[in-house]
């Protein structure tokens, strides 16, 4: 198909739009898609990058702005009669483009993997964007599992044969030793389920994507030469911010950057990794529990300045981790948990964030503290200075981590940066006290009273307002900690609790002075006579 060049432009973010047309193009076809609306398209997220890099506030994008994206994201799926756009590599499709994210899925290559009667479902379902993987269990029907509240849907009444599990290992090829594959050019995750015999019962298709947009959320951390981990729940999306990551920093930042890739997850399966990280070098890894020799090896062999390490999980990957950053390389690493106390309680990954000892203090250091002898520190600098903690696509929150862990040492709450990013894409990052933990334990908390009958039903987001409604019994706890010390002292005052003097009553109700002492005893002396 013969292609013409429209326009090429560039920004001091060095983010480059390379915009192609067809010689014909069909507007109906594209429904409305004119090569004017890419072109805006195209310009729209080129300016908002360099208005974020400049650190100018970005506006809203405009209505039409959306139609012409949403217009051409369609029409590069039409065929040969549409616009074709060019981000990865000229083939690439862009699959949603809302003015802050573009996303490419690949999902056709991985649905050519299941059984036939199965994927014409997945191929008109309208939720397929937020496809999240298929489950093909032995003796259960195909089960496909959507993001967010979608839950899962089965896919065909019949269950699942071994033929069909034969038929789908075929397609795959080898699985390693973590029991995972792929397809080659894309970054769909192959996992399998063995039984005792070693025999594969059941297969999880994982959906990858390659999403452009998130490293916005923390551009300005990008630009720093610091190490950096991020911190979440399985599928929240690490690995796809850390594939952005390293796209960025090699392409745009022109550093140079090796990752370490134990699952082919971040730059897929094969031996070309996916254009999704740019030029960056990729380092495959034979045996998961040889991770950490290959992130040795890459510094001592590739002269990296920026390395990245998926999923950290063991001791000696942190250790690596360790002997990496002192060495004068950045890292940008991932690891499992929610908030940065699950890391301060791990054994194994605390070395991450320093480290944790006891000491023991002398009887002057303790009682100029204020605390007891026995108390918890940090051991030594952290490995990662920065942590991330993702709860939500749209809510992150940044931890300089020895300040934070000291502060969570000491029974003190944290200053931390809450970046949200709203509807129209801007980013907003807010200086605040640190409250995930009480977020979270009351989000928990809310679920087990709503499962068991309770006046509070289950909450399914980080919305503070509603923790503040009338009909929320537990409303009272937001507040505990506001009220200043002056008017508690006055509220027990007024109520009996407190003398004159400002210290508490001790004794009975008259008081500890001599007077009250005596009208006590001669209280007593009367009731004993009686």
């Amino acid at each position: 198909m013969a292609h013409q060049l429209l326009s090429v432009s560039a920004t001091s973010s060095g983010f480059t739009a390379l915009v192609v047309a067809p010689a014909a193009c069909n507007s109906r076809s594209s429904r409305g898609a004119s090569t004017s609306g890419v072109v805006r398209c195209m310009a729209r997220r080129s300016d908002k990058r360099a208005s974020k890099n400049s650190g100018l506030n970005v506006t809203k994008p405009h209505a039409h702005t959306l139609r012409d994206c949403r217009a051409f994201d369609s029409c590069s799926k039409g065929g040969e009669n549409c616009v074709g756009e060019n981000l990865f590599e000229e083939s690439a499709n862009a699959d949603e483009c809302d003015g802050s994210f573009i996303v490419q899925d690949d999902l056709d290559d991985l649905i050519q993997l299941l059984p036939e009667d199965v994927r014409a479902p997945l191929m008109d379902h309208e939720h397929r964007r937020q496809l999240l993987e298929v489950v093909l269990d032995l003796g259960r029907c195909p089960e496909a599992r959507f993001l967010g509240d979608l839950g899962s849907v089965c896919l065909r009444e019949a269950p699942i044969t071994q033929e069909d599990l034969d038929a789908a290992e075929a397609a795959v090829g080898e699985f390693g030793g973590d029991n995972r594959a792929g397809i080659e050019g894309t970054l769909h995750r192959i996992s399998c389920i063995r039984n005792r015999r070693g025999k594969i019962v059941g297969l999880t298709c994982r959906v990858g994507r390659a999403v452009t947009g998130h490293v916005d959320m923390i551009r300005d951390l990008v630009n720093s030469s610091e190490s950096m981990l991020f911190l979440g729940r399985p599928g929240v999306g690490k690995t796809t911010v850390i594939r952005e990551m390293a796209r960025v920093m090699s392409d745009e930042l022109k550093r140079r950057v090796v990752i370490i890739d134990t699952s082919n997850e971040i730059g897929g399966d094969g031996d070309v990794p996916h254009a999704a990280i740019g030029s960056a070098r990729r380092m495959q890894v034979p045996n998961p529990s040889e991770q950490h020799r290959v992130m040795i090896e890459a510094v001592e062999n590739l002269l990296p300045e920026v390395i990245f390490v998926d999923e950290i999980g063991t001791e000696a990957e942190a250790l690596a981790c360790r002997t990496i950053a002192e060495r004068g390389v950045q890292l940008v690493g991932t690891a499992h948990g929610q908030i940065l106390e699950n890391l301060i309680k791990n054994p194994t990954l605390s070395d991450l964030v320093g480290g944790v000892q006891t000491v023991t203090l002398g009887d002057d250091e303790a009682r100029a503290r204020g605390c007891q002898k026995s108390i918890m520190e940090r051991t030594a600098p952290p490995t990662f200075p920065i942590l991330i903690e993702m709860h939500e696509r749209a809510l992150w929150v940044a931890h300089n981590v020895a300040e934070s862990v000291d502060e969570t040492l000491a029974g003190r709450r944290p200053i931390v940066q809450m970046r949200t990013r709203d509807e129209g894409g801007d980013v907003a990052v807010d200086r605040t006290v640190y409250d995930m933990d009480v977020s979270l334990s009351r989000q928990s908390m809310a679920h087990t009273l709503g499962a068991m009958g309770g006046l509070m039903g289950p909450t399914a987001s980080f919305d503070m307002a509603s923790f503040d409604s009338a009909d929320d019994p537990y409303a009272w706890t937001a507040h505990i900690g506001q009220v200043p010390d002056k008017d508690a002292l006055a509220e027990m005052a007024a109520n009996g609790y407190l003398g004159g003097d400002g210290k508490f009553r001790t004794g009975n109700k008259f008081g500890s002075d001599k007077r009250s002492r005596k009208k006590s005893k001669a209280l007593r002396a009367v009731k004993g006579g009686r």
